[in-house]
């Protein structure tokens, strides 16, 4: 009998045991008491450190942004700054060159004023219709009648090509052909350049539109075709003049002319 009760309490007990799990879980807990040791001074610390900043106990280096990610983020300008700044990195552009404009014209080489063509007073003693080359100041002299003479820069034979004399012109040609002197023609192979035995008249002709040789020598009076050259020392004896200027002389002067380089 003692046996039975035993095992309907039992049973009785077990059966109640969900019943008194779901009045706990709805049940009203009490108040939560903080213990008083949170209220000490090195919880109260805690306070002082911002909302959100990381907890660093040991002092590490903390990083809001990664290193990367700073870097995409900084001002350009900044960046062209820098590189204008360095003298290095200006020797070599990195910017596409600027593309010319379409009607750009190309930049052409001036010449002096002065060597012009122009009038002036001659007070010397050579006959009008006399040709005066005055190699120092680069001028050739066309005297005319009243005590006047024609003036125009001419170009002149460089540092040992230069001469001196008198002559008379003994032929005229109209865009001449070129036969470079033999010593010519071995003195710029040397330096690596090849000139052709002869080449005929036109524009690129290093004589230009007209000649008019001295006597029996290899020197002439003639044109370029690089005027920017007109008052410098750059030939190898000839007096080379413009074109326009050589055209304008041509037609002034006849055969026999006398030719004075001083």
């Amino acid at each position: 009998m003692k046996t039975a009760l035993l095992l309907l309490t039992s049973c009785l007990v077990v059966a109640n045991v969900p019943g008194a799990i779901a009045s706990e879980r709805y049940a009203t807990r009490p108040p939560v008491v903080m213990s008083p040791d949170l209220t000490a001074p090195w919880v109260m610390q805690l306070r002082q450190r911002p909302v959100g900043a990381p907890v660093n106990p040991r002092g590490y280096v903390v990083f809001s942004d990664p290193p990367v990610r700073a870097v995409k983020q900084r001002d350009r300008r900044a960046v062209r700054r820098d590189v204008d700044a360095n003298p290095a990195v200006r020797e070599v552009s990195f910017q596409r060159p600027e593309q010319p404009a379409a009607d750009a014209q190309p930049k052409q080489r001036g010449m002096d004023p002065k060597f012009l063509p122009q009038t002036v007073a001659y007070d010397g003693s050579e006959k009008p219709g006399t040709i005066v080359i005055d190699t120092s100041q680069r001028f050739l002299y066309l005297v005319e009648a009243g005590g006047t003479a024609q003036r125009y820069g001419v170009g002149v034979g460089k540092e040992g090509f230069g001469w001196s004399g008198t002559n008379a012109i003994s032929r005229k040609a109209e865009w001449p052909d070129w036969y470079p002197p033999a010593q010519m023609i071995e003195r710029e192979r040397l330096k690596g350049r090849i000139i052709p035995a002869h080449m005929e008249g036109g524009v690129a002709n290093p004589l230009g539109a007209r000649a008019l040789y001295l006597g029996s020598t290899l020197y002439r009076i003639h044109g370029t075709n690089a005027p920017w050259t007109i008052g410098h020392s750059v030939s190898s004896g000839c007096i080379r003049m413009r074109n326009e200027d050589v055209t304008d002389l041509y037609e002034r002067v006849n055969v026999g002319t006398k030719v004075i380089v001083r």
